[in-house]
């Protein structure tokens, strides 16, 4: 049967997270304090499980390995894609993440560039993105005599904005911002200033990457130039943020439909879903399935055509061409 494969988030404890996962979502999360989910990962930290249909109880990474026909027969040892959910309470470690030939070299696997949708931002909040370093020298001085002040942007931020992150860009959320991420499958991140903070169950400061972050920033930052468009396709407006060649690995959109319906082809080996607002259903092979805020589902590559019906607001992504 062809049907969209709906995952369990896997939820991660952070050091800055809050407790807006269960409260906007309605996820039973066993920590009110939890900071990440990661709604659709085949990551060996955190993969996700199939809820439904004849995968039920599968995880994503097991699911590449053995059925890659779902996946259009894509290339590659790893599912290159991972969404997570970030909850903000606190400022972010102020970070930066290597590029594909820099992360297999140094920690074997994929580079990290990612994308911000901005669910909800409180007033005031603030992320930090880009710096002001002229050349790698003034940008070794800075982080290595913490002269941060000089060295960190930062942007106001509000719900419904995007913000594209390619590996090599400093940066951190700030405290009251809740987003979701898309992004290369990969772990590892730079940490280059994490505000003096103690972990409590270590009563140690984390560890820091001065070095690996100095050898990775791309100098001088420059803003990405994105060409976000926006069409109609039946009741529904989607609102392209980012796709090829500006970004090779993915391709994001945002979805909204209001008491509407819409019918969509699928040329993509596979489209990943986020409902981030609303309720209604998707209908594929003539079988609808109920969706709600807080779901997240893959759709595999036999899926050539789909129709949403209701009030709904969905990232949709997949994977560069």
């Amino acid at each position: 049967m062809i049907e969209p494969l709906f995952l369990n988030p896997v939820f991660h404890e952070k050091i800055w997270g809050g407790d807006n996962l269960k409260k906007e979502f309605g996820y039973d999360i066993p920590s009110d304090h939890t900071g990440e989910a990661w709604v659709i990962s085949a990551h060996p930290h955190g993969p996700a499980a199939v809820e439904n249909g004849d995968y039920a109880g599968v995880t994503l990474d097991k699911l590449w390995a053995e059925h890659r026909e779902l996946f259009g027969n894509a290339k590659g040892d790893v599912f290159p894609l991972l969404t997570k959910i970030l909850d903000a309470n606190d400022d972010l470690s102020v970070q930066v993440h290597p590029d594909d030939k820099y992360a297999e070299e140094h920690e074997h696997e994929l580079g990290k560039t990612e994308c911000w949708y901005i669910i909800s931002a409180k007033p005031g909040a603030e992320l930090y993105y880009g710096h002001n370093a002229k050349n790698r020298e003034e940008l070794a001085d800075w982080i290595n005599n913490g002269k941060w002040d000089k060295l960190l942007r930062k942007i106001p931020v509000k719900a419904g904005e995007f913000y594209y992150v390619p590996s090599g860009t400093i940066h951190a959320l700030g405290k009251g911002i809740m987003v979701l991420e898309t992004q290369q499958s990969s772990d590892t991140t730079y940490r280059l200033y994490d505000f003096d903070r103690v972990e409590a169950a270590t009563g140690k400061k984390r560890e820091l990457h001065l070095q690996q972050s100095i050898d990775v920033t791309t100098v001088p930052h420059t803003d990405p130039k994105l060409d976000i468009t926006e069409s109609k396709v039946g009741d529904a407006i989607v609102t392209t943020f980012v796709q090829p060649p500006i970004s090779k690995y993915f391709t994001v959109q945002k979805v909204v439909l209001k008491n509407g319906t819409a019918s969509f082809k699928n040329d993509d080996p596979y489209r990943l879903f986020s409902v981030l607002d609303g309720e209604g259903k998707i209908t594929v092979e003539g079988t609808t399935y109920p969706l709600k805020k807080g779901q997240h589902f893959i759709l595999p590559s036999q899926v050539k055509e789909y129709s949403l019906d209701g009030t709904l607001s969905i990232i949709v992504s997949a994977p560069g061409k």
